[in-house]
């Protein structure tokens, strides 16, 4: 059986733990790191020290078969994957591959967008010069997230949504978006719903497909799964709550 730990600084593991469940059967342990929310804003030397510190904790608290870093920007920033553990990086590939203007925008967190690694990352996607990638501060957007507010104020959402993309959309030929951030998703309907000729990806499935190729021969008979915080546990649950995720919610200090 399979033991998988999936964390990052709040419910953004939760879409990369949905593609799982999805395709394989498995025991997760997600790990909300709410104490350090958001990554999205911290130095590189704060960040370094929450990764290192989060990974070696969840390691010997339950020695699991693999850890996913659930969270684009340390993953952009540090070098994390291993054999055993598996970070989340925007879905360029699938991204190009799609694309019929190669004009392709990448909605990521402040830190993310600032690192080296995104430098890096895109010019080892685009090798043959042939694409034009717009990097985007989607930051405000996560905290629709974080906050609730995609689920308690629908038109705040869209007015933030048109306020960061509406210039960038319309000024340029842009058909492929990547939701570079775990959080994203959770918008896909309202984003899809505001500019229906736009593809928004992730990496949900390229991540849960990674995972799946490493544990296919010690899957479990149902899915289980294990919510650990860092921060307030009643407040924690009463988001999950609002979207539909009934688990106990228990404390982990990191």
């Amino acid at each position: 059986m399979a033991r998988i730990v999936v964390f990052d600084s709040g419910l953004g593991s939760l879409s990369i733990i949905q593609a799982m469940q999805d395709l394989f059967k498995s025991e997760i342990i997600y790990f909300a790191d709410q104490q350090n929310y958001p990554y999205g804003k911290k130095s590189q030397t704060q960040l370094n020290k929450i990764i290192i510190k989060s990974i070696n904790l969840l390691q010997e608290q339950f020695l699991p078969d693999i850890i996913v870093v659930a969270s684009n920007t340390p993953s952009l920033m540090f070098n994390l994957s291993s054999r055993k553990i598996i970070d989340v990086k925007p879905p360029l590939a699938y991204a190009k591959k799609i694309s019929k203007s190669k004009e392709i925008a990448i909605l990521a967190t402040e830190n993310a967008i600032k690192s080296k690694g995104l430098n890096k990352y895109l010019k080892k996607n685009n090798l043959s010069k042939s694409f034009k990638f717009f990097i985007v501060n989607a930051s405000e957007l996560v905290e629709l997230i974080e906050s609730g507010k995609f689920l308690t104020n629908k038109n705040y959402c869209k007015k933030i949504i048109k306020k960061i993309l509406d210039q960038i959309l319309t000024q340029h030929s842009i058909d492929t978006v990547t939701l570079s951030s775990t959080h994203l998703p959770f918008l896909k309907l309202l984003l899809e719903k505001e500019y229906p000729k736009i593809k928004f990806i992730d990496s949900g499935n390229i991540v849960a497909n990674k995972i799946f190729l490493k544990i296919k021969n010690k899957q479990s008979k149902r899915n289980s799964l294990k919510i650990f915080t860092s921060g307030d546990t009643k407040k924690f649950q009463n988001k999950l709550n609002k979207i539909g995720l009934k688990n106990k919610v228990n404390f982990l200090s990191i």
